[in-house]
């Protein structure tokens, strides 16, 4: 796979390694946003199968990147959080029961969880990375492993932690919540897109993705599928468009107190939304296209020699098998973070610092040269 820089509107100028911060819109993405706009311009020209359209293509092309062979299991969303709320809403928590989740990780996969226990006098099981460098990522899997007990209702954990790039062991992790009857919920925000996920293989009971970063979508939309387990829950907010027979509209008035089937009540009101839904339309057509393994096998080789270079500079970054080529963190010296910031912004060079690591995050509009702006970075410092 070639570099796909020209498919973007970035300037030479910076080097933009910050995808895991929000990604660049494609051309095509940002042109059928404006097309949105003009269609929107003639409401007469919008009919009502205008507002179902879309959003089936998206079910199918999204369930063809993660390989489920039920599209009807996923749905619009417009955040994270709302992906998650829909989750918590429909889980029964006992006081001696308890949730397990990594350390530091996105708040938003976190408060839900947070309320719902101390709603229910429940423990939260906040499983922080080791102290040690040494077989970081492998010591952390094994202490996220060893909390799920019989008590555990729910692992909520991402696929790749989203300041340092850590990669979870997602198979076994269900392999111990089935053992127990727990549910596993994944947050995809920083990983699908860039890293291939398999819906049968994993076996997720929840799987939320923001469409804003490794989706290449906009912002303020995303999607979400749901197994199973909350095939008949109540979802977060009551609208029209999530009842059986809402395609009907001569006869919305004929209220319906069923919901669509299984997933599709949890998709969000308005999610025909004719501006942002083309535009993550095009995004995944895209990504379907390139493929994720694709893009994964560029990001490691862009990689490959600069995190050397970087490492001989005596700084850590977890090993290749333990962490994404997509998302991975440079740990810094305190007293070092504030001159390498300097000289990221002297270079010109956009990545986020999350605690003591550097978080760069590459996509295939990336090229050498900005990986070797980056390591020079490092090198004025180090």
């Amino acid at each position: 796979m070639k570099c796909q820089r020209n498919k973007f509107m970035l300037s030479r100028k910076e080097a933009y390694l910050n995808c895991a911060y929000m990604s660049p819109l494609l051309k095509k993405v940002e042109n059928a946003g404006k097309k949105g706009i003009s269609h929107k311009r003639k409401p007469h020209k919008i009919s009502p199968d205008n507002f179902f359209k879309d959003t089936e293509i998206i079910r199918s092309i999204f369930s063809q990147l993660t390989n489920c062979n039920q599209p009807e299991r996923m749905v619009l969303i417009p955040s994270a959080s709302y992906g998650i709320a829909n989750v918590t809403n429909n889980i029964e928590l006992n006081e001696d029961e308890n949730i397990v989740v990594a350390g530091d990780q996105f708040p938003s996969n976190i408060y839900p969880w947070m309320r719902l226990c101390d709603q229910a006098g429940a423990t939260l099981k906040i499983i922080a990375a080791p102290d040690s460098l040494v077989d970081r990522g492998k010591k952390w899997n094994e202490a996220i492993c060893s909390a799920i007990d019989q008590n555990t209702k729910v692992v909520a954990i991402s696929h790749v932690h989203w300041a340092d790039g850590t990669l979870f062991d997602l198979i076994k992790m269900r392999k111990l919540s089935e053992e127990v009857g727990a549910l596993l919920i994944i947050d995809g925000t920083q990983s699908i897109g860039a890293l291939p996920f398999d819906i049968n293989k994993i076996r997720p009971d929840a799987l939320i993705c923001a469409a804003y970063k490794w989706l290449l979508g906009p912002y303020s939309i995303g999607i979400a599928y749901y197994g199973a387990a909350f095939d008949s829950g109540t979802p977060i907010e009551e609208n029209w468009i999530n009842r059986q027979n809402s395609e009907d509209f001569a006869n919305l008035v004929s209220y319906n107190k069923e919901y669509r089937s299984g997933a599709l009540r949890y998709e969000v009101g308005e999610h025909s939304n004719f501006i942002l839904t083309p535009m993550f339309l095009e995004s995944l057509k895209q990504i379907i296209k390139w493929g994720p393994e694709n893009i994964e096998n560029y990001c490691k080789k862009l990689i490959s020699e600069p995190v050397k270079e970087i490492e001989n500079l005596g700084l850590f970054i977890e090993k290749d098998y333990q962490r994404s080529a997509h998302l991975f963190g440079i740990n810094i010296p305190k007293e070092k973070i504030d001159p390498i910031k300097k000289a990221f912004k002297k270079n010109r060079v956009s990545v986020s610092f999350r605690g003591n690591f550097v978080r760069v995050s590459p996509n295939v509009y990336n090229d050498e040269l900005d990986m070797r702006r980056l390591v020079n970075s490092f090198k004025q410092v180090f």
